[in-house]
């Protein structure tokens, strides 16, 4: 994988983000009290192939006038539509849109244009500016250089990072001050837990329907369903699997909300985090409260009271709950985007390997899962899905601590099922397994790992050298400049009395 990623980053040698780094904590000049001219003083002294910055601005105002003359184009041109229409087009447009005067319209959009011109003059956009900037270098090499090092002697100060693609940056979330990120991750990870924490209600109940002897014993007017043939069979098989889906359903959906509250600055961040924050609470709800809800309370009591026979009791847990992991537990496909699919195939991958322990059966099922899977997921990512981003490999790292935990989630059952089989011997025969895996997966961290979070200098090298044979050098990183324009930077369309693109960004004489 780490051979794939280097060959991708070659592969995309030309795009923007290869220039470009992402700046936080810009200091304000002191001589002029702006953020812009220090990024420009600092990074011209101290890097000779700095090229220019980008600085943001507060642009919630120019914003909402561009969503406005957005809107009044859009009416503009469906009142035109109307006059080219048939009769039945026309009453339907009457019914359907209410009086609209296109002259007024025309002429408010001349106004919010005009408002616009003269919000993103530079005397105007000085008074806004925040302390993010982007930069770009005309070499791959200082880029990622200048990505990778500390800038300032105060760390918090000209903070670095690569920048995202243009196309997948969340341009709202750059405003947040970076003082502030740590409060909102604190802040997601406490809502998380407490979703996480608040599920258990449910998955407990559906567990309890699994159960149905207990419910019996507890209720017994329920035993009047298996006076009906065949109803038992679907209230304690197929209910509870209807039920827990329905519920983790919408959970990616809620993980990715919380996702973009932390202020990650690109799609694929928030898609990674979101995954992260999906697959533990899979792993918390769907996994070990599901084998463990049948007496939760009492499991917990002797957790605590006996710490030592946790693997025991989990490889107990498993092996009572082993008949119905067809039902509550069998993952489902959902489709893309990622933060739905990796954790639903990770959970799968960990149910296979933790059960297939004590019912080795359930591995078949789950190869020709993946080859299924597989065969649809190519078919529809070369003929149905549009790839919005590139991470050149960024998932890796996170698949690999799935499977790594999934390898120890078996061998601590592994450890405990020898244990309740009164065969210590290959119990502990079990133990140099666990610890050549925790071992294996710090060799990984040390070997592969740096490869998945920095680019090379050398392949970066490799790179420059390359643009500067075929002479692309210039024209790549000027393509990198124009990229990160802020989209309140760039034209919101054209005149309504012209059909030329008129430039909305440049200072009023």
């Amino acid at each position: 994988m780490s051979h794939k990623r280097i060959e991708r980053l070659k592969h995309h040698r030309k795009r923007p983000d290869q220039f470009t780094i992402l700046v936080q904590g810009i200091p304000v000049c002191a001589d002029h009290g702006i953020y812009g001219c220090n990024v420009d003083h600092f990074f011209s002294k101290h890097y000779q192939t700095y090229q220019s910055y980008q600085i943001l601005h507060d642009n919630g105002n120019i914003e909402s006038l561009q969503k406005l003359a957005s809107s009044l184009e859009k009416q503009i041109e469906r009142k035109r539509d109307t006059r080219r229409c048939n009769f039945w087009q026309w009453i339907w447009f009457k019914f359907t849109s209410g009086p609209i005067d296109a002259r007024s319209q025309e002429q408010k959009l001349k106004e919010v244009h005009h408002s616009i011109r003269i919000m993103q003059c530079k005397n105007m956009l000085k008074q806004k500016e925040l302390p993010v900037a982007f930069v770009s270098f005309k070499s791959r090499l200082e880029a990622a250089q200048a990505a990778e090092t500390q800038q300032h002697v105060n760390p918090l100060s000209l903070v670095t990072r690569y920048a995202p693609e243009p196309t997948e940056t969340i341009w709202s979330n750059l405003a947040i001050p970076f003082h502030r990120l740590a409060v909102y991750k604190l802040g997601v990870f406490i809502a998380a837990f407490l979703l996480t924490v608040f599920f258990t209600i449910p998955v407990t109940a559906v567990q309890g329907i699994v159960q149905f002897e207990k419910i019996e014993k507890w209720f017994p007017p329920a035993r009047a369903v298996q006076l009906i043939p065949g109803l038992s069979s679907v209230v304690t098989g197929y209910l509870p699997s209807m039920i827990l889906n329905g519920f983790i359903y919408l959970i990616p959906f809620a993980m990715l909300g919380m996702a973009s509250f932390e202020g990650c600055i690109s799609k694929s961040q928030t898609e990674i985090k979101a995954c992260n924050m999906v697959f533990y609470f899979l792993l918390g709800n769907v996994f070990f409260l599901s084998i463990l809800s049948g007496s939760l309370l009492h499991q917990i009591g002797e957790s605590f009271t006996h710490p030592k026979d946790i693997p025991s009791r989990l490889a107990s847990a498993v092996s009572a709950q082993a008949h119905t992991v067809g039902h509550s537990d069998e993952p489902y496909l959902y489709g893309f985007p990622y933060y739905r699919v990796v954790p639903i195939a990770s959970l799968a991958v960990l149910i296979g390997m933790v059960y297939a322990v004590v019912s080795p059966l359930l591995l078949p099922i789950l190869v020709i899962y993946f080859l299924l899977g597989y065969a649809v997921f190519i078919n529809q990512m070369e003929d149905v899905y549009d790839i919005t981003y590139d991470t050149c490999g960024q998932y890796w790292p996170t698949i690999h601590h799935y499977i790594f935990l999934s390898v120890t989630l078996m061998q601590t059952t592994m450890i405990g099922l020898f244990g309740l089989k009164s065969k210590p011997g290959a119990s502990f025969a079990t133990i140099p397994l666990l610890v050549l895996n925790i071992m294996f997966n710090e060799y990984c961290k040390v070997r592969f790992l740096p490869t998945f979070q920095c680019r090379p200098i050398q392949i970066c090298k490799d790179n420059d050298d390359l643009d500067k044979t075929e002479g692309e050098a210039e024209c790549s990183s000027e393509h990198a400049v124009r990229a990160y324009t802020p989209p309140w930077m760039r034209p919101t369309g054209s005149s309504p009395e012209s059909s030329s693109v008129q430039p909305l960004v440049r200072c009023l004489i």
